[in-house]
């Protein structure tokens, strides 16, 4: 089974969660950006990366704006299930921006990162990276995937939601950046069944594509409705 959850912040109680523990050897678990444990590069951060890379299940996220640049960058890049990925700690994966995976027969495209809200404030504390927010060459090379792919896919997972998204939500953006402009050109042109991303740290189905996913721990085929009210 392919689970999804959203931010998880570093946090490593996330994984001793009941939703966690139930899950199965062979499953994966994917993390909708803001994985959190590649922060500081301390004993204790690299202690909970080797725990999470020996779960019996797999474990995958996709960068936020909430993940140290330098450190990550540090990982060798291979290939993993169709697409370019670095591998942290055995069964432990950081999926690239633009890639598209096959997972249990499963079409996956991904595509991490973001804009901080709090950008001033990390910068003033010196934890803001540039690279939080994807190249233009990035994107270039989502769409090349793409169009390999004939222009669909089974899941779009993002850690940022497309605009139109987010006009269903309660805080709705008033402006959109060069990222959220690409998301709006996916949806018009990629056929996909669900879209899921975890920016907004909500539980919740947006529309009858797109999911917000945080800290639940939901698998990407039915029963879905019984956790999205």
């Amino acid at each position: 089974m392919i689970y999804i959850t959203g931010d998880t912040h570093g946090e490593i109680c996330r994984f001793d969660s009941g939703q966690a523990k139930k899950l199965k050897r062979g499953d994966t678990l994917i993390v909708c950006g803001d994985f959190g444990f590649l922060w500081d590069g301390g004993p204790k951060e690299e202690k909970n990366l080797k725990r999470l890379g020996k779960k019996k299940y797999n474990i995958l996220f996709l960068d936020g704006t909430h993940e140290n640049f330098d450190l990550l960058e540090q990982y060798p890049v291979t290939e993993w299930n169709g697409g370019r990925v670095q591998n942290i700690s055995g069964n432990l994966y950081h999926l690239m921006r633009g890639q598209i995976y096959t997972i249990e027969g499963k079409k996956l495209f991904v595509f991490g990162g973001g804009e901080s809200t709090e950008k001033q404030m990390r910068i003033a504390a010196g934890k803001w990276w540039e690279r939080e927010m994807p190249s233009m060459e990035e994107m270039r090379e989502g769409v090349r995937n793409l169009s390999a792919a004939d222009m669909a896919v089974d899941y779009i997972l993002t850690h940022e939601p497309a605009p139109r998204v987010m006009s269903h939500t309660v805080n709705p953006k008033e402006s959109t950046n060069q990222l959220e402009a690409y998301f709006e050109q996916l949806v018009k042109q990629v056929k996909f069944e669900k879209w899921f991303f975890g920016s907004i740290h909500v539980d919740r189905k947006i529309t009858a594509k797109n999911y917000a996913v945080f800290n639940d721990m939901i698998p990407v085929e039915p029963p879905q409705s019984k956790r999205f009210r």
